[in-house]
């Protein structure tokens, strides 16, 4: 994991945020236990990300990695990529 500061609004203090670093092994249960809001967030990155929410999406949930939702999405794994490091990075600045 790397560290990146933010500063707080109105302070001259910054805060470090633990990042994680994604890659295409990257398994999909460990993205929701360090950023839990991103399950509700990932129909963001590809429509058929919402069935995340589902029974069968929980299930899917423990073994998928960023490769498998690649193919099962169409979707390229480094613009999925991308898109949740987009997520992150907009929810860290909120």
């Amino acid at each position: 994991m790397s560290y990146v500061g933010l500063s707080h609004r109105g302070s001259h203090q910054k805060q470090r945020i633990k990042i994680m670093e994604i890659t295409k092994d990257t398994k999909l249960s460990d993205l929701i236990a360090q950023y839990p809001w991103l399950k509700e967030e990932m129909a963001k990155v590809n429509e058929k990300f919402k069935m995340l929410n589902s029974p069968v999406g929980k299930l899917m949930m423990g073994k998928a990695t960023i490769a498998e939702m690649s193919k099962r999405s169409g979707m390229d794994a480094d613009i999925i990529i991308r898109r949740i490091n987009e997520l992150i990075s907009n929810h860290s600045n909120q």
